[in-house]
Order: C-alpha cells, then sequence, then structure tokens
C-alpha cells in the first residue's frame, strides 16, 4: 500500500476562472491511500526515523496532529507493525479522529473551546506529547520540527515540473510549512523566478505579521509561525477571508467536480486572485490537499449555498 502514494493527477480548472486570467491548475492530493497530502509526509517522518535507527517495534510513536497527519501516520504504522499514539482534538473533522482510530492508534483528545481551533489548543496538545515523552516509551515525530516532513513533499514539486512545466506562482496553505517549503523548494531550484505564495485564513494572521486567532480551516494556521517556515522559499504571504476559503470549497464541488476540504477552498481562492493579477499567458498551480469525505460530518457542506 505505501508504493501507492503520490504521482497523483493534476487538472486545469475550466468554469471558475474569471476572463483574462492566468491558467490554473490543481494537485488532486486526496488520491492518495488516505485521501490527503500527507501521506506522503507521515511516510517520509517514519522511513527518517528508522534509517537513523531510532525507533524500533518496542518504542510508540507520538504525534499531536489535526487530523489528516493522524490519520496518514495511523495508516503507515498500520503498514510497517508499529504502535501509535495520536494527541488531536473535537476541534477537527470527526471523520478523521475514527479514520486514525480504524487504523489502530491510540486516540487522545483534547478538548477545543467551542469547536475552533484557538491559539492556546496546540500548545496544549504539545505540552500532552512532551509529558508522554518524558514517560520513556514514546517517540515523538514532532512534525513542527522534523526536517523529513518538508522532504516528504518534494516528490510533490518533481511531479509538478513533469506535469505543468513553466509555473508562475505556486499557493498552499500554511499548517507545518513542510508542503509550502518542499514543493516550494523544488519550484525554484527549477526557476527562481517562481513565485511560491504561503496562505493563512485571516482569522489567525501571523505569518502576516498579525496576531493568533480562533479558526475552522483543518490543518492550517496553528497559531504561530512554524519553525520550518523558510522566507528565502516563500515569496509572499496573503491573508484570505475564511468565509470565502469555505464557499469556495463548496463552489470546486459543484462547478468543477472537486471533492476536497476546507483548507483547498482557501488554496483555490488564492489561485484565483493570483491568476487575474498574472493575466494571460502564465500559469498557477495550487494543491487539492484532501477529500471531501473528510469533512461530511462537518457543516463544511450543510453550510448555506455561496451564490
Amino acid at each position: 500500500m505505501i508504493k501507492t502514494i503520490g504521482n497523483t493527477p493534476v487538472v486545469c480548472l475550466k468554469r471558475i476562472v474569471p476572463p483574462d486570467a492566468a491558467e490554473v491548475w490543481v494537485k488532486i492530493e486526496g488520491v492518495n491511500p488516505t485521501g490527503s497530502y500527507k501521506d506522503r509526509m507521515a511516510l517520509a517522518m517514519v522511513e527518517g526515523a528508522e534509517n537513523e535507527g531510532v525507533i524500533g517495534k518496542n518504542l510508540r510513536l507520538l504525534e499531536c496532529t489535526g487530523g489528516s497527519t493522524g490519520t496518514s501516520l495511523a495508516f503507515v504504522c498500520a503498514v510497517k507493525g508499529y504502535p501509535f499514539t495520536i494527541i488531536t482534538s473535537d476541534a477537527y473533522a470527526r471523520e478523521k479522529i475514527d479514520s486514525m482510530r480504524a487504523f489502530g492508534a491510540e486516540v487522545l483528545v483534547e478538548p477545543s473551546k467551542g469547536g475552533r481551533i484557538t491559539p492556546d489548543l496546540w500548545p496544549r496538545m504539545r505540552q500532552r506529547a512532551k509529558d508522554l515523552v518524558g514517560v520513556g516509551d514514546h517517540y515523538w515525530l514532532d512534525q513542527f520540527n522534523n526536517p523529513y516532513a518538508s522532504i516528504g513533499y518534494r516528490a510533490m514539486g518533481d511531479e509538478l515540473i513533469a506535469q505543468v512545466p513553466d509555473v508562475d506562482a505556486f499557493c498552499g496553505a500554511v499548517g507545518t510549512a513542510g508542503m509550502i517549503v518542499g514543493v516550494g523548494g523544488v519550484l525554484r531550484d527549477a526557476n527562481p523566478a517562481t513565485k511560491i505564495v504561503a496562505l493563512e485564513p485571516d482569522t489567525s494572521p501571523v505569518l502576516s505579521g498579525g496576531k493568533a486567532g480562533s479558526h475552522r480551516i483543518d490543518g492550517t494556521a496553528a497559531g504561530f509561525v512554524p519553525p520550518q517556515f523558510d522566507r528565502t522559499i516563500v515569496t509572499d504571504v496573503m491573508a484570505l477571508p475564511e468565509k470565502e476559503g469555505r464557499q469556495m470549497a463548496r463552489r470546486l464541488a459543484r462547478d468543477e467536480g472537486i471533492f476536497a476540504g476546507t483548507s483547498t477552498g482557501l488554496n483555490v481562492l488564492a489561485a484565483l486572485h493570483l491568476a487575474s493579477k498574472l493575466g494571460p499567458g502564465r500559469v498557477v498551480v495550487t494543491v487539492a490537499c484532501d477529500t471531501g469525505f473528510k469533512y461530511l460530518d462537518s457543516d463544511l457542506y450543510r453550510e448555506e449555498k455561496s451564490p
């Protein structure tokens, strides 16, 4: 099953791109085994630890996660036979928590405040991880500080270069920053003029220099600048309206047949802004991070339809 990770398709948007705009291409990562691009990172982190000889079957792997990373790690650990503990929260999609358990992971749920991702949530989750590491039988993969997190995404950049030559701009929402740094580094190595645009909800615009706030965009905006965020690779930062990102997720399903989650809506919203700015004859690429099936128990696809 691990060999089915990656080599995902890319599609050109046809119906929602405004006139006189650049082409917009979307990498469809929901076709990975667990329905998320986090499968790439999960495999890289586990195999990196294996190669360094720091884990074994008698050591329990551990991670804090908003959901998709946990599902991906639970999948990789199930295939490789490692016991795995996840610290997550009820602020994230219920389907993700259920899928972690389905792969055999132990799931510890940190209560949220009203189902929102607040600035204090990730520090609380990380403290629980530190406490478990102190017990002595856990190995914390620590995605925010793990160098293999970005390495795992470099293959996506290689795939994009083969699929969509001459990329003028690439954009993506930031969680750990592994994807934007990994893919962006490959694209800029190929063409230093490529713009790499990091995205965040305007309700928690930390990368833009604002204050951390609560939001509901899974997998993004942890409330601090992630250690792997590399401004020598990232050329610009955009903070986008969370409500418009959620509306765009629903519009993608209706008008383009791309069924994905909240961060994908944010990605495509930004890609359309960039396409309008760059104009005809240029190329913008972004990512459909996961599948919309991860969000059916949330209100994302039950909210009022956007115009």
